[in-house]
C-alpha cells in the first residue's frame, strides 16, 4: 500500500472513529430517557403521547446531569484504567536491566521514528499477544506477555511492537480506552435496569390501577425496554467497528516501521489462537493483537480473522503466507532451543544461527534474511563471494 493512501487511510479512519465515538456518546442520553420513561410509567397514570412528551422534558433536564456525570467517568478512567487493567491481567512495569532484549527492539522502532519510548510492561502468561494502553504520551504503555518473548523471535516481536506503537501513533489506544469507558456505561446501566426488573419484581403500576385514565404505562414500558435493548446492541456494534477497521492499519503501519511484511505475517500465524488471557474482561481482549474469543461466525468477532488480515498483508504489503504455524508446547525443550540469542538474531525453528560458509569464507547463499532489517525477494540467485552487506544504519566503513 502506497504512503499516501495508508495515510489517507488513517485520517479516514480516524473521522470515523470520532462519528462513532459522538454515537456512543449519544446513547447515553438515549438511555436516560428510557429511564425518564420507565419513571413516568410506573409513578403517573397517563396515555402514551403524554408519558412520551413528560420523559422528554425529563431527558432535557436530566441531560446536564448525564453529561457531566459521563465525563466525570471518563476522568477516573483517566487516571486509574491502566492499574485496573494491569490488576486484572497481572501485568507489571519492566526496566531495561529486566527485558534488554524488549527494550532495544522497542528503543529502535521508536529512534527511527522520532517518537517517545512508552513504558514496557510483561505479563507471566503462556498466552501470545500483547496491547497498548494509556490516554498521553506520559501513560502510553506496550504490554506483552512472557509466551508472547519465549515463542517469536525478534522480527517477529519487532513486528509486533510495530503494530503497537501504530495503535498509539494514530491515537487507536486513546480513543478504545473512551470507547470502552463510555460503552461500559451504557452495558452497566442497561444491566441495572434489567436487574431490577426480573429480580426485585418491578410492575407496571398504572397498567393495574383499577381507575386507568390513559393505559399508556405497558406501552411506554415496552418502548423503553426497546431502547435500552437497541442501546446496548449499538453500543456493541460501534466497538466492533472501532476494533476492527484499525488492526488492518495497525498492521499495515507495523510493515512500515519494520519493511517486513513476512515477520508481520508470521506473527500473526503463531499468535492466531494462542492469545486467551486469563481472567481478562472483554473489553482488555479488544485492545489486544487478536482476540481468539469469537461471536456468531465472525460477526460479533472485535478483531478481523487473522486470514483476512494475512491476506491484507500479502496483497498490500508483497508478504508470503507460510499458513498456519504449529508451536510446541509451553516448556517444550524445542521451543526453548527455537528462541533467538540476541535482540538481533532472526532464525526461526530448526535454523542454525549460522549459514553455511562456502570455501572462500563467504555465506553460502548470502541472498537469504539474515535479521530484521533485511527483505530479500524470493528466488535471489546465491552468490558466491558478495561484497560486504549493509547494516541497518547504512554501509559498514572498511576496518
Amino acid at each position: 500500500m502506497a504512503a499516501y493512501g495508508l495515510y489517507s487511510h488513517i485520517q479516514s479512519n480516524r473521522r470515523r472513529s470520532f462519528v462513532l465515538l459522538a454515537g456512543l456518546f449519544l446513547l447515553i442520553y438515549v438511555l436516560v430517557y428510557a429511564g425518564a420513561l420507565v419513571a413516568a410509567a410506573l409513578s403517573i397514570n397517563a396515555d402514551l403521547n403524554t408519558l412520551l412528551q413528560i420523559a422528554w422534558i425529563d431527558l432535557i433536564q436530566a441531560a446536564p446531569f448525564a453529561t457531566v456525570g459521563t465525563l466525570l467517568w471518563i476522568v477516573i478512567a483517566y487516571y486509574f484504567h491502566q492499574s485496573m487493567i494491569d490488576a486484572i491481567t497481572g501485568g507489571r512495569e519492566v526496566q531495561r536491566t529486566d527485558e534488554p532484549r524488549l527494550y532495544n527492539l522497542v528503543e529502535n522502532l521508536c529512534i527511527s521514528r522520532g517518537i517517545a519510548t512508552p513504558k514496557l510492561k510483561v505479563i507471566d502468561s503462556d498466552a501470545l499477544n500483547a496491547f497498548a494502553t494509556g490516554m498521553n504520551a506520559k501513560q502510553y504503555s506496550i504490554t506483552v506477555t512472557s509466551g508472547l518473548l519465549n515463542r517469536l523471535n525478534d522480527a517477529e516481536i519487532e513486528s509486533v511492537l510495530g503494530h503497537e506503537l501504530t495503535h498509539i501513533r494514530n491515537g487507536d489506544v486513546r480513543m478504545m480506552v473512551i470507547a470502552v469507558v463510555i460503552a461500559g456505561v451504557v452495558s452497566f446501566f442497561v444491566e441495572l435496569v434489567f436487574r431490577l426488573w426480573f429480580y426485585n419484581g418491578l410492575s407496571f403500576r398504572g397498567s393495574r390501577s383499577d381507575d386507568r385514565r390513559g393505559g399508556g404505562a405497558g406501552a411506554a414500558i415496552l418502548i423503553a425496554i426497546g431502547l435500552l435493548v437497541v442501546a446496548y446492541i449499538l453500543s456493541f456494534v460501534i466497538r466492533l467497528a472501532l476494533s476492527r477497521s484499525r488492526e488492518f492499519l495497525a498492521d499495515a503501519g507495523s510493515v512500515e516501521l519494520t519493511k517486513n511484511p513476512d515477520a508481520m505475517i508470521s506473527a500473526l500465524r503463531k499468535i492466531e489462537g494462542r492469545g486467551e488471557l486469563p481472567g481478562a474482561t472483554s473489553a482488555v481482549m479488544e485492545m489486544c493483537v487478536d482476540n481468539p474469543r469469537e461471536g456468531f461466525g465472525e460477526l460479533f468477532d472485535t478483531h478481523p480473522s487473522v486470514d483476512k488480515r494475512v491476506a491484507a498483508l500479502v496483497k498490500f504489503a508483497g508478504g508470503h503466507d507460510p499458513g498456519p504455524i504449529a508451536l510446541p508446547p509451553p516448556g517444550d525443550d524445542a521451543a526453548d532451543e527455537a528462541a533467538p540469542a540476541g535482540p538481533w538474531s532472526d532464525q526461526t525453528a530448526g535454523e542454525t544461527s549460522i549459514p553455511p560458509l562456502s570455501p572462500s569464507g563467504a555465506p553460502d547463499n548470502p541472498a537469504r534474511s539474515g535479521g530484521p532489517w533485511s527483505n530479500p525477494q524470493p528466488g535471489s540467485a546465491p552468490v558466491a563471494d558478495p561484497a560486504p552487506q549493509p547494516g541497518p544504519w547504512g554501509p559498514h566503513g572498511d576496518n
